[in-house]
């Protein structure tokens, strides 16, 4: 659903990157590249702002800085103002309840690889103009790594170098020869707050990672998680909010959530009759919120596949009701 929002939204559309107009027009020819991508314009790379939160670990990696906003609590920012108009347009057009979109069944989910710095590069070709918007290949992506849906849909691939702590994503990925055929990929340095060039997609609509937005077992079993979460929405605004980077739709209605908005579930709801990991995961929708990545079914958040899932604790989530958040101030809208 998300691919098909993003190709509606800008086939013929203009697009800003870096501060410079370009047409956005879709080509099916296949481009491999090695050096970096060109653009119109000198990308315009930013920091974002500084935040209170800690770094969760991965692989022997921070994942980002402690001052990095996918990190930062978001229990004390003030609301966004029409906050209660955001929710009220999400809860009008789709499923008006959270709906944890993984669980026991290992095909739901978004997996992700660990590597170590010895894994070595392998080309990446990207399709049509994906490569303008892609950071150059090579990857270190190994030949088996697991694919988001065994290949349907959206095929991410998550890919985490340790020494270098450098995340790779590749986005509706497939083998090819030595390598990979990806339409957008992405590397993240996550030793740096850095962001990608503003008007950049990723393999992600809104120009995020991926990785950094999922719910991991790990983290639920040590029973706490300290990062924003992952959400899709089924309309967003033709916006953004940093650390997003990238508007995936043309709807201009102010009511709808912009890429990287951030959302948290209301202090006063309550969560004594929740238990196991449902806890674990709405606490941390108090403390750190979800952040708006992709376009998708309303109110779905992500998590990568384990074998430690429990259904029955995961559905408890389900009887949260969208009208249980409320929509955070973290600053102005761009795009």
């Amino acid at each position: 659903m998300r691919r098909a929002a993003r190709a509606a939204g800008f086939a013929g559309a203009v697009v800003v990157l870096g501060g410079a107009a370009v047409a956005a027009l879709a080509a099916p020819s296949l481009t491999a590249i090695s050096t970096a991508a060109m653009v119109s314009a000198q990308a315009q790379r930013v920091t974002p702002p500084t935040s209170s939160g800690t770094s969760p670990t991965l692989g022997g990696c921070a994942m980002y800085p402690p001052d990095n906003p996918w990190n930062m609590r978001v229990d004390s920012l003030p609301l966004r103002a029409g906050s209660a108009q955001t929710i009220a347009k999400i809860l009008s057009i789709g499923n008006t309840t959270l709906h944890p979109d993984f669980g026991e069944n290992p095909d739901y989910g978004i997996p992700y690889v660990v590597v170590p710095a010895t894994q070595p590069p392998v080309p990446i070709v990207f399709r049509g103009n994906g490569a303008d918007e892609s950071d150059p290949g090579p990857y270190p992506v190994p030949p088996d790594a697991p694919v988001e849906g065994g290949g349907i849909g959206d095929a991410h691939v998550l890919v985490l170098q340790q020494g270098s702590c450098r995340l790779y994503e590749l986005d509706e990925a497939v083998r090819q020869g030595a390598g990979w055929l990806a339409s957008w990929g992405a590397e993240f340095d996550l030793t740096s707050n850095a962001l990608r060039p503003l008007g950049w997609t990723s393999a992600d609509a809104a120009g995020l990672p991926i990785l950094l937005g999922l719910v991991r077992y790990d983290e639920v079993a040590a029973g706490h998680i300290d990062h924003a979460i992952r959400v899709t929405f089924s309309q967003t605004q033709r916006a953004y909010i940093l650390p997003a980077t990238h508007v995936a739709s043309s709807r201009t209605d102010p009511t709808l959530p912009p890429m990287g908005l951030r959302l948290r579930l209301t202090a006063g709801y309550d969560l004594s009759g929740l238990h196991g990991q449902a806890l674990v995961i709405a606490t941390a929708m108090k403390r750190y919120g979800l952040i708006v990545a992709d376009n998708g079914s309303n109110w779905y958040f992500q998590g990568a596949p384990s074998t430690g899932w429990n259904d029955d604790d995961l559905n408890q989530l389900k009887g949260i009701p969208g009208s249980a958040f409320e929509v955070v101030d973290t600053g102005p809208t761009r795009g």
